[in-house]
């Protein structure tokens, strides 16, 4: 069965969306766990290629194993480019990232068979893209496929980089057969991609509540990340006398509580800060540790509370080593400040929803996308559905088909608008 542009229908969504859902599938859940450069991320990816390809699409990888659908409609001309990514958190919702993906390909096909019906429409042509490593869970930092390919992170440190079992990112990518040999679209100012769009589940419960079927993305929350090595001196845990004691794992959990106290420190909703990693060495019963790497983050609307709740964690920082006699290093840090999408596309995708007659508001992202790197490069369009109670990199993440097929409506009708030329004409 088709739809009135002659795409597959919304059933056909659904049924490939619960066969892509298997993928990774967590036993007796309703979520899924396929790393970046796993092997269930290489499972997922040769059956999206398929999909791709029966619909017409030439599939290549990039050198950071980016996998992109292309389908060529103006022979020569750039392309709007449009997509997500697949790979998730190690038990995680199914949604996150991976509905985007699935959600681009369908509205390509739709914009397609649209734009084939009326070809004078057509100024540009249609990209999907996969992009690799946004979450960050087995290789840091995240949206590396994106920052690679925006050149905010070397390729050579991307590919070089070790998950924690000390496999690089090249020789997981080699493994699953995912790794290009170079550019898909060119470099530099030679790139051609004209504009991308990117949906998303929201993760958040903001849209739920107010009733919002299409949340236009108007900006991004700043955030400042920090990977933190505290070294102490590794001791009897019985024996050591306490004074004598230089406790890394003490001095990391004053770093976890400080951070989360962090948020008094502001007004309610304007920061949110987490600890999310935490590796102690050597992690036995009857030793003091002498190492502890974590991860912790800090996030605001505002630029300001970010530098803020900075400077007052840095202040922490020098109190805990002073007063515990450790030693915090900063190994890596990776900050943005609240960015803005750019209105013009803001506007068009409002015009989108109001012409669909579905509900829609302005909201910003909390979480970073891979859209916060494009949006620098090229024109984007950014966009939620809603998350049922907010729930996400969870098990239980779950956002309704109802809203998982307005979505495609929606984006089919603004990547239709991209093609055509929107944002991009002289």
């Amino acid at each position: 069965m088709t739809d009135s542009l002659g795409a597959p229908n919304d059933a056909s969504f659904l049924a490939d969306w619960a066969t892509h859902s298997a993928f990774g599938a967590v036993p007796n859940t309703n979520g899924v766990d396929r790393q970046a450069g796993s092997a269930a991320d290489g499972a997922q990816r040769k059956w999206f290629e398929q999909l791709l390809t029966s619909r017409g699409f030439t599939v290549l990888r990039d050198e950071i194993g980016n996998q992109f659908g292309l389908l060529e409609l103006v022979p020569g001309a750039p392309y709007v480019l449009t997509g997500s990514h697949m790979d998730s958190q190690p038990t995680a919702g199914r949604f996150d990232g991976a509905y985007g993906v699935m959600a681009s390909a369908y509205a390509c096909f739709r914009a397609a068979d649209a734009l084939r019906a009326d070809p004078a429409a057509a100024r540009y042509n249609l990209a999907v893209v996969n992009w690799f490593n946004e979450e960050g869970s087995r290789f840091k930092p995240s949206m590396m496929g994106s920052s690679v390919f925006t050149g905010k992170l070397p390729l050579a440190t991307a590919l070089a980089t070790p998950d924690p079992q000390g496999a690089t990112v090249a020789e997981a990518l080699s493994a699953i057969d995912e790794l290009g040999a170079g550019p898909v679209f060119g470099s530099g100012t030679d790139r051609r991609v004209a504009s991308y769009a990117e949906i998303h589940v929201q993760q958040g419960r903001s849209m739920e509540e107010d009733g919002v079927t299409i949340g236009l993305v108007n900006a991004t929350w700043a955030a400042h990340k920090f990977e933190f090595r505290v070294s102490g001196e590794q001791a009897h845990s019985g024996a050591a006398l306490m004074a004598d004691r230089r406790d890394a794992l003490l001095g990391a959990a004053r770093l976890v509580v400080a951070a989360r106290e962090l948020v008094d420190e502001f007004e309610t909703g304007q920061l949110h800060t987490a600890c999310g990693e935490l590796n102690v060495y050597p992690n036995s019963p009857v030793v003091v540790a002498s190492e502890v790497q974590l991860l912790l983050d800090l996030r605001s609307p505002s630029s300001e509370v970010i530098r803020a709740a900075h400077a007052s964690l840095m202040a922490t920082v020098e109190r805990v080593q002073r007063e515990d006699r450790v030693t915090i290093e900063i190994v890596a840090e990776h900050a943005w400040d609240q960015n803005p999408y750019q209105e013009e596309g803001v506007e068009l995708a409002r015009a989108v929803a109001e012409e669909l007659g579905l509900t829609h508001d302005r909201v910003m992202t909390v979480a970073g996308h891979d859209s916060t790197n494009m949006k620098d490069q090229v024109p984007t369009v950014m966009l939620f559905v809603p998350s049922v109670a907010g729930v996400s990199h969870n098990l239980e993440e779950f956002t309704r088909d109802d809203d998982l097929l307005a979505g495609i409506a929606h984006l089919s009708g603004v990547v239709a608008q991209l093609a055509s030329g929107a944002l991009t004409a002289e």
